[in-house]
């Protein structure tokens, strides 16, 4: 009996001793103590949760096993036979890869985890939602940490937060392996039995035993640099914007206790505070945030004028990724910027400032650009080879890059937590894999839009199942058919991340503007326009004014379009339209300004420049380059086009409509022997570059004028001029989402003379009011002798067609007679029903007019009997003046 008691108490201490360990190596050594003492094997995943509950049985450790059966008795889970015989390999262990693996674990699957590191040595605070915090608060984690979201406190550090996580996820049984990096997916052996070895990862070091691990479900969870191939992705690039990263040590003394945290200050909300700093410090920050946890973590965004001006960038570049390179940051500047930031905006409390070492040892402060943020195009696709098929997952950093000034990057990350826990759940159900990815797709689109308030309020209902999460979910809004492409079955080719979102030559070159780095832009156009007389390409504005680079640029791709020999150089307005013209007319490219403008010397937007140019790179790019002699005019460029290899542009000319030749023409053509071949092989020649352009398509629709894309507001598919966009009664300007659109008349309105015109259009009277205007149209119509001319003229001729000639016209007018008292009917109808709606909706208006008239009526009657009164006591005077005043300003009424 005593041993027994001891061995209990032993095994009470050892679990502690796991609860309190405070980095990952000593984390994992205390996990292996206590699994050696107590005799229990982590491998068997099945069964290890229920024995090691059993024999850890101390008041810490029941108080965590209810809360983690509480959330593994959810009905998804089934009882932890949801996901059985399912394994998965997780690439990270971040906070989402390790919450990805507990959501697994529950599901009853076997998860491997690798990570690269073995220690966790990331200083910097994650901001919390409320769901997050809830859930996990819901695993356990005041267990761990017991200050974690302690009173008003929503943040925690992201090495804290993976300790939590990481320990949770060694209790549900799943593997984790330090000092594993993984390099690639090898293929099943093509000579083998079904049940032969399946998908498998190449790591290093190759001698690991996760090597000889098969999976059926493998999750990227490495961050930006994500290793797994087949996912492109697409950016999402913003204004120039740096941010400066630092930690400072936190003693945790009484002084620094009385610090405040600043949660996020902006400079459009107290823009004295950072003016202040700038004038005191001669530093100029967007944004700050303060947040006290394991260290004192600040995060700011410098201007980059400020840095400049501090030494902490030694040299302007354009291009942002050498402006921020490590040779070009002095480090020493960068730290006394950090220093003195945090300093001022905690008011000087803080007694000292020594910075917190990184995984380097190095000083914890980091300058990055996140003007761009990455984001995969897909969040999960599958590959078949030689009868095995592995299901290939995205969650954290790999699958949307944060915004960190939202704090955004843990609460979505969870949310693609639960979403792909859910659909390994479907997988393994047996769900075809068309509708498993249709459903992901639709789930991940949602994914970028969540916030703390669109997301579900209820925090106790939350599970894996996404109809409790998201509110007024369409979970069928991606079709199987549109993801077949994320069901690959051949051999698998090394396509790096980093040039995967070049590949795919996109539809619309609008969507992909942005992704073009201006310098990258530059050279090129450098590149191409080179040699050209009057072309000297150093920047992508004032260089460009004089037309003739537009001109080489499209001249050095296509010579027969434009003869570059004859344009003169001083005639900058012509070469500017020529150049606008060619390009709007022959690839589609319309213009954002007009020749005569830009050359009359309006400022050239920058920003403007680089989208229309970079259409130029996407349509261009790769494009095999036309000998220099090649003059051939535009006839014979579209029939002796090769149909060799696809040129960029054929994705564009493949949305415009073919020209169809008239019948009688092709009816002509078809008996030439050269046509005849010439259309044998047009089925495999590429779509011509040349394509027509609907007038509506650059067409203001209120003025009937040409408008270009820097002043083109479009809504309701038409297009409009920025002056035009007003309120088609008080001529107010609107803003888009703030108008209303009359689609019957095609005229724009405010709210408030859309409000008036409702009556008329409510409860069905618009399809009533149209119906009748139809029927007078169709009446008109048949009223007009055009009309019956056409109609004679397509009947044939004889004696019943000579009798119907003579009795249409009588029948006509008779039948519009009889249909005069029709219309009149609806006509009244229709004003009567209005009415009608009219006062049934403003029915509360007119009934507190009424008490308003009954109260006010008598009052003034009696005003007016006082008045009359006073003046007749006051003496003989003469009431004219009143009386008129009153008949004018009261009306005739009140005399009576």
């Amino acid at each position: 009996m005593g041993e027994a008691e001891d061995d209990k108490n032993q095994a009470g201490r050892l679990f502690e001793n796991f609860v309190q360990a405070t980095d990952c190596k000593s984390t994992m050594q205390a996990f292996n103590i206590m699994c050696s003492y107590l005799d229990v094997d982590p491998l068997e995943h099945s069964t290890f949760y229920s024995g090691l509950k059993s024999m850890v049985t101390s008041w810490k450790a029941k108080a965590l096993w209810s809360k983690l059966d509480k959330r593994a008795s959810n009905k998804e889970y089934k009882n932890g036979k949801a996901c059985e015989g399912i394994k998965c390999l997780i690439i990270g262990g971040g906070p989402c890869g390790l919450r990805t693996a507990i959501e697994l674990a529950f599901l009853g699957a076997k998860v491997v985890v690798i990570e690269k590191r073995d220690t966790f040595s990331r200083n910097n605070v994650l901001h919390l939602w409320p769901y997050t915090i809830h859930d996990l608060r819901a695993l356990g984690a005041k267990k761990f940490y017991g200050k974690f979201c302690a009173g008003a406190i929503d943040h925690i550090s992201i090495r804290q937060l993976q300790l939590m996580l990481l320990k949770i996820a060694l209790l549900l049984g799943v593997e984790f392996h330090v000092n594993v990096e993984f390099i690639k997916l090898v293929e099943p052996p093509e000579d083998q039995e079904k049940e032969g070895p399946g998908w498998r990862a190449e790591i290093r070091p190759a001698d690991h035993p996760v090597a000889n691990f098969d999976f059926d479900v493998v999750v990227g969870a490495d961050g930006r640099r994500n290793s797994l191939e087949g996912f492109r992705r697409k950016e999402f690039r913003g204004k120039l914007a740096i941010a400066i990263t630092a930690n400072f040590i936190n003693r945790n003394t009484t002084a620094e206790a009385k610090v405040e945290e600043i949660s996020g200050v902006a400079f459009i909300f107290n823009q004295k505070f950072f003016q202040d700093l700038k004038q005191e410090n001669g530093i100029d920050l967007e944004n700050i945030v303060y947040y006290k946890d394991n260290t004192h973590y600040f995060v700011m965004t410098a201007k980059k004028q400020s840095l400049l001006d501090k030494g902490v960038i030694i040299h302007d570049y354009i291009d942002t990724e050498a402006l921020l390179n490590s040779e070009n940051v002095n480090q020493e500047a960068l730290l006394a910027y950090a220093r003195e930031a945090a300093d001022y905006a905690t008011h000087y409390q803080l007694p000292t400032l020594d910075y917190a070492t990184n995984h380097c040892g190095q000083p914890d402060v980091a300058m990055f650009d996140f003007t761009s943020m990455y984001a995969s195009e897909s969040a999960a696709l599958v590959r078949e080879r030689f009868g095995h098929s592995v299901l290939v997952a995205l969650v954290g950093d790999s699958l949307l890059e944060p915004f960190w000034p939202m704090g955004t990057g843990c609460a979505r990350g969870f949310l693609a937590a639960f979403d792909t826990a859910w659909m390994v759940k479907s997988w393994a159900m047996g769900r075809n894999p068309l509708e498993v990815l249709a459903e992901r797709e639709s789930l991940y689109r949602l994914l970028p839009q969540t916030t703390p308030e669109n997301i579900g309020k209820n925090f106790d209902l939350y599970t894996i199942d996404p109809g409790t999460r998201y509110p007024n979910l369409n979970s069928n809004c991606v079709r199987p058919h549109q993801v077949r492409n994320n069901y690959i079955c051949g051999e698998m080719k090394s396509c790096s991340l980093e040039r995967a979102a070049t590949i795919r030559r996109p539809v619309n070159l609008a969507r992909r503007e942005s992704e073009i780095r201006p310098s990258r832009l530059l050279t090129w156009c450098q590149k191409q326009t080179e040699g050209y007389r009057g072309v000297n390409v150093t920047d992508l504005t004032s260089c460009w004014i004089s037309g003739l680079a537009f001109c080489a640029l499209i001249h050095r791709f296509r010579p027969q379009l434009i003869d570059y020999d004859s344009l003169n150089e001083q005639d900058c307005a012509r070469n500017l339209q020529l150049a606008f013209d060619v390009a709007e007319k022959e690839f589609g490219i319309k213009p954002f300004i007009t020749g005569k403008e830009l050359a009359a010397g309006q400022e050239l937007d920058k920003t403007s420049m680089c989208n229309y140019l970079s259409k130029f790179y996407e349509l261009f790019r790769g494009t095999p380059l036309p000998p220099s002699d090649s003059k051939r005019d535009g006839d014979a460029n579209n029939e002796k086009c090769p149909s060799g290899s696809p040129r960029p542009a054929q994705s564009l000319s493949l949305l415009q409509p073919r020209k169809r030749i008239p019948k009688n023409d092709k009816k002509v053509e078809e008996n030439d022997a050269i046509y005849k071949r010439r259309r044998k092989i047009s089925y495999f020649e590429e779509p011509s570059l040349k394509r027509e352009f609907p007038s509506l398509g650059d067409m203001c629709h209120a003025c009937k004028k040409r408008v270009f894309a820097v002043e083109k507001l479009s809504t309701e598919g038409l297009h409009f001029h920025k002056e035009c966009f007003r309120c088609h009664t008080c001529r107010a300007p609107l803003r888009q989402g703030g108008h209303f659109f009359d689609s019957e008349e095609g005229k724009l309105y405010c709210k408030l003379h859309f409000a008036q015109r409702k009556p008329l259009v409510k409860n069905g009277r618009t399809q009533i009011l149209h119906t009748t205007r139809n029927d007078e149209s169709q009446d008109d119509s048949s009223w007009s002798p055009e009309g019956c001319e056409h109609h004679l003229q397509e009947e044939s001729p004889g004696i019943l067609s000579s009798l119907k000639r003579s009795l249409r016209w009588p029948l006509h007018v008779s039948q519009t007679v009889c249909a005069v008292p029709r219309r009149v009917f609806n006509w009244l109808h229709a004003k009567a029903w209005a009415t009608g709606v009219h006062l049934r909706d403003n029915a509360e208006d007119y009934a507190f007019l009424y008490e308003l008239l009954s109260v006010s009526l008598p009052l003034l009657a009696v005003l007016h009997e006082q008045l009359v009164q006073m003046y007749a006591e006051a003496g003989p005077l003469n009431l004219q003046p009143l009386q008129h005043w009153l008949e004018e300003h009261m009306g005739p009424w009140v005399l009576v």
